[in-house]
């Protein structure tokens, strides 16, 4: 295992078990964003990174009993606090790094992904391998509960201009992985790039 994802497994498998309570009020946000991925009954979805799963319950809902969940993550602790909040009814949960996922090339119709960008070891090849299991045409959705100025003050920081999430460096970024961005929303209320897989 690389020492990406040791860092990774260790940050968030120390916080898992709060981490719901942490942030008790992302809901709706989660939900509003899910919408916004147009997904349809029967639509196959993948939660990137899925954490705690909260993004799992809208996504079933969107997607109906015969669409599929899929949520997929590097940390054991964070799934088992979405088993232990019994989202894994919404969703298949897979112990799985998003760098080399177990699905099929373009077996799916979207992909969510909440706080992961700023997560990815390598993140023009991470965002390739998303690509890879959509079909053309699928959406992607890189979410936050809060945009990047709020994250920033939040983490006692500023936002540099080479942060990964600004339009001007994530548009380039998206377009040489295989996606085309077609909405970005960065503020206080919430982060938003949604893209579109190209053939």
């Amino acid at each position: 295992m690389s020492d990406d994802h040791t860092h990774v497994q260790e940050f968030f498998g120390a916080r898992a078990a709060d981490w719901d309570t942490r942030f008790p009020d992302d809901g709706p946000a989660y939900a509003a964003a899910v919408a916004e991925l147009g997904l349809r009954a029967g639509d196959r979805v993948l939660d990137a990174g899925c954490g705690t799963g909260r993004a799992l319950t809208p996504l079933r809902a969107a997607v109906g009993p015969s669409g599929a969940v899929l949520g997929a993550d590097l940390t054991p602790a964070m799934l088992q606090a979405a088993v232990r909040a019994g989202r894994d009814r919404d969703g298949q949960l897979l112990l799985a790094d998003v760098a080399a996922l177990p699905v099929r090339s373009g077996a799916l119709d979207a992909v969510f992904g909440a706080g992961l960008i700023s997560h990815l070891p390598d993140p023009a090849v991470n965002l390739r391998e998303l690509a890879r299991v959509v079909r053309p045409g699928g959406v992607l959705a890189l979410f936050h509960p809060i945009g990047r100025a709020a994250l920033a003050a939040r983490q006692g920081r500023r936002i540099t201009p080479d942060d990964l999430r600004a339009e001007p460096n994530l548009r380039p970024l998206l377009a040489g992985s295989g996606w085309r961005m077609t909405s970005y929303t960065d503020e206080d209320a919430r982060f938003l790039a949604l893209a579109v897989r190209e053939d």
